[in-house]
């Protein structure tokens, strides 16, 4: 039982008002709430057993911006505004989308939580947050969850991959060259020469110095130009990027479609990555953008495994789903194979993983998953995810905060950059 009592947090700050009787939570209600639902059913149901819900009266400060915290709260029943120090709000109510998620799990509160009515919510550690998400297991097999047990392209790439007989790209010879060039500490003339040696990359990063990104009057018209703007670690990284699109190309027009989506879409993940850490001061730009660039890096071989399998072998759908699971345990193995550090590693495995806390700074991972939330800005699916006030990432900014308002007021500046940077690297 020690192992969760350790998730319990006995109430600090806030008094509940006893003016109702707490509710003991059901696994029912933890199978609606994110990430908790993710325990297994064993789990659960011992977690529930030391569970009941507290009862807040209306206009209740439940939590305030700028406050230290180790724990989160869910909304139950009842009706939560939030505000940031800028003054922008939302409203969160019971049954809605947002209500499955905490209503702040970062370190630090980024909003000041206000009782609309009568509340019922439910107080948990923040250490479930990250115990609940990706098993250490993934990283070298595939457990299969039970909602894909009848996705027979999963379960044949489980088979494939547990041999170790997938193929994994390498990183393109020039990326390669200048990564080992850089480790003897060359000069900017001779990174130059390595470059130019593949003209069509030594063509883009032109093209890339000279786009909204590097705000700068003077064009610059050769690649030596070029990286006296960019830098050579910013070199090394946009090198790689535009090396890697080298492996996004099928011979198949059904998986080259799909290639060719996930592509673009890293393409402008990766800009996306690029303007948030400029943004907020906290992260090297151009390694924001790589981190964004290779979050889905393990798409490459898993499509290519499909490209091989007889055409009726899967549906579109069953492909869609495999890859969505399939991506993350791939990347993290070509990215190990490349020997890439370990903050880039982790990227492909927990970039979906709203609540990983691996760090207490800001870190490109946490970049990645502010960038993905952005990314679902105005789209369908952006009604089931998080608000990016309440995840921990979000918490770890220092002299900057983000709202929903100001992330699409980011976007909308950031336009033109992600227009122009996606002319340069998705073509």
């Amino acid at each position: 039982m020690s192992f969760l009592s350790s998730f319990l947090k006995s109430t600090q700050s806030i008094e509940p008002t006893q003016t109702l009787q707490p509710e003991i939570i059901s696994v029912g209600t933890l199978k609606e709430l994110i990430p908790i639902r993710n325990f297994s059913k064993e789990k659960l149901e011992a977690f529930a057993t030391n569970l009941k819900s507290e009862i807040y009266p209306k206009g209740t400060t439940l939590f305030s911006f700028g406050e230290s915290t180790d724990f989160a709260l869910y909304l139950l029943k009842g009706d939560v505004l939030l505000a940031d120090n800028a003054a922008n709000h939302y409203e969160v109510k019971d049954g809605s989308a947002k209500a499955r998620f905490p209503l702040s799990s970062g370190a630090v509160n980024t909003t000041t939580a206000v009782t609309q009515s009568e509340v019922s919510v439910l107080r948990v550690s923040q250490k479930i947050m990250s115990s609940s998400g990706h098993n250490s297991t993934h990283l070298t097999q595939f457990i299969i969850p039970t909602e894909l047990e009848n996705n027979h392209l999963l379960h044949t790439f489980s088979d494939h991959f547990a041999t170790e007989t997938l193929q994994i790209p390498t990183l393109p010879d020039v990326a390669i060259k200048l990564r080992n060039a850089l480790h003897q500490d060359v000069d900017l003339a001779e990174a130059a020469k390595i470059i130019q040696l593949d003209p069509v990359i030594s063509a883009k990063l032109i093209e890339l110095a000279n786009c909204p990104l590097y705000v700068c009057p003077t064009p610059v018209r050769s690649c030596l130009e070029a990286i006296k703007r960019i830098g050579l670690s910013g070199t090394r990284n946009m090198v790689i990027s535009l090396s890697i699109h080298q492996l996004f190309k099928s011979h198949s027009t059904r998986i080259g479609q799909v290639l060719d989506q996930v592509w673009r879409s890293s393409v402008y993940m990766s800009t996306l990555c690029y303007v948030l850490a400029k943004a907020t001061k906290q992260a090297n730009p151009e390694e924001a953008m790589l981190a964004g660039l290779i979050c889905d890096l393990g798409s490459v071989p898993f499509l290519h495994f499909a490209d091989n399998l007889p055409k009726d072998y899967f549906t579109d759908e069953e492909l869609l789903l495999a890859l969505s699971y399939a991506k993350g345990p791939i990347g993290h193995k070509i990215l190990s194979e490349w020997g890439f550090s370990e903050e880039f590693v982790k990227i492909p495995l927990y970039s979906e993983d709203w609540y990983q806390d691996f760090s207490d700074n800001l870190s490109l991972l946490d970049i990645v998953i502010l960038a993905r939330l952005h990314n679902a800005m105005g789209k369908p699916e952006g009604a089931n995810l998080p608000v990016v006030t309440s995840i921990p990432a979000a918490s770890k900014l220092k002299d900057y905060s983000l709202s929903p308002e100001l992330s699409l007021n980011i976007l909308h500046n950031a336009k033109q950059q992600i227009t122009e940077a996606l002319k340069v690297l998705a073509n």
